[in-house]
């Protein structure tokens, strides 16, 4: 009897050991609870909209009845067995890594200049920097038309003047891969400011104890920074890249306006664009709904795929 007494109280104090430890591993999640109501009551209607009208066909005739007719995944099987839709992905993806590569290499590098000017450079580098940030897509978009007008823009003047080639009338939206790379570069220029001032606040908190000792050991200043500085700032770069992927993906603004719609054709859609021409230029809102359920689903496995990157990353650290 004594021993069932003394085993009682043992597997009780067991039981709330495990009761409390369940406890405190439900905190966290306790504490996004609310967060993930928030967005699910924000984004659960929308989406579930999205999905029942994407089952549905869906043009300007349904639209004025404010009703469609359910025609299941067929919507899904045009888009899936659309050549187009693939080329998109293919370009879209291929846009997307030349954006986020150049943005990130050039970015990194202003951060790594403003560490080593002097206070009166930095400050005249960075207000440029938070004066492109501050400026709307839409007015960057007239800058860049104006600069690279083919009959009096100044970039044919410039390059004209400086002898690198006979640019007169030269048109820089004469092709698809054209007119691309002038978004890439108007994307790029555009995301350069937060890339740039973000590296610099994480240089900042590289400790110059170690990059003095590494160069006092003779390593060279590539070496100081592989070596040195970049598993420091290693995960502002992850946050950073996964910004730019989720970002540069969906772009739309800057490449409709810049390339404008007359000139807009299969050779030159972006995922964005591609989902525009389809769902709301040819009036077909059911299979643009498609179109945006499969982005929505391109777009969630990316996040996932880069939060667990970070998440590893941040265990590694």
């Amino acid at each position: 009897m004594a021993s069932a007494a003394e085993t009682t109280p043992r597997w009780s104090r067991r039981r709330g050991a495990v009761w409390r430890r369940a406890g405190r591993g439900a905190v966290p999640y306790g504490l996004l609870l609310p967060v993930v109501a928030i967005l699910g009551a924000i984004l659960g209607y929308p989406i579930y909209s999205l999905v029942r009208l994407s089952l549905q066909h869906y043009t300007l005739f349904e639209l004025i009845r404010h009703k469609g007719q359910y025609i299941g995944l067929h919507n899904f099987g045009l888009v899936l067995h659309d050549p187009i839709f693939w080329h998109t992905v293919l370009r879209t993806v291929i846009f997307t890594i030349t954006n986020v590569g150049l943005t990130i290499g050039i970015g990194t590098l202003i951060a790594l200049l403003l560490v080593r000017v002097s206070g009166w450079v930095r400050i005249l580098i960075t207000s440029g920097l938070v004066l492109v940030w501050a400026m709307p897509p839409v007015v960057a978009v007239q800058v860049w038309n104006w600069m690279t007008n083919y009959q009096n823009g100044v970039l044919n003047y410039i390059l004209t003047e400086l002898h690198v080639g006979n640019f007169f009338h030269h048109d820089w939206y004469a092709t698809p891969f054209s007119q691309l790379s002038m978004v890439t570069t108007l994307i790029v220029w555009e995301g350069l400011p937060f890339i740039a001032i973000t590296v610099y606040a994480a240089l900042s908190q590289v400790p110059g104890e170690l990059v003095e000792a590494a160069e006092i050991d003779g390593a060279p200043a590539w070496r100081v920074f592989f070596d040195v500085t970049m598993p420091i700032i290693r995960p502002v770069l992850l946050i950073l890249t996964s910004l730019s992927i989720l970002w540069d993906f969906g772009v739309f603004t800057q490449a409709y306006l810049l390339i404008g719609q007359p000139a807009i054709q299969p050779g030159n859609y972006l995922m964005a664009i591609y989902l525009f021409e389809e769902g709301y230029f040819k009036n077909d809102y059911g299979r643009g709904a498609a179109i945006s359920i499969l982005m929505l689903a391109m777009v969630a496995t990316l996040s996932v795929v880069l939060v667990r990157k970070m998440v590893q990353a941040g265990d590694v650290d």
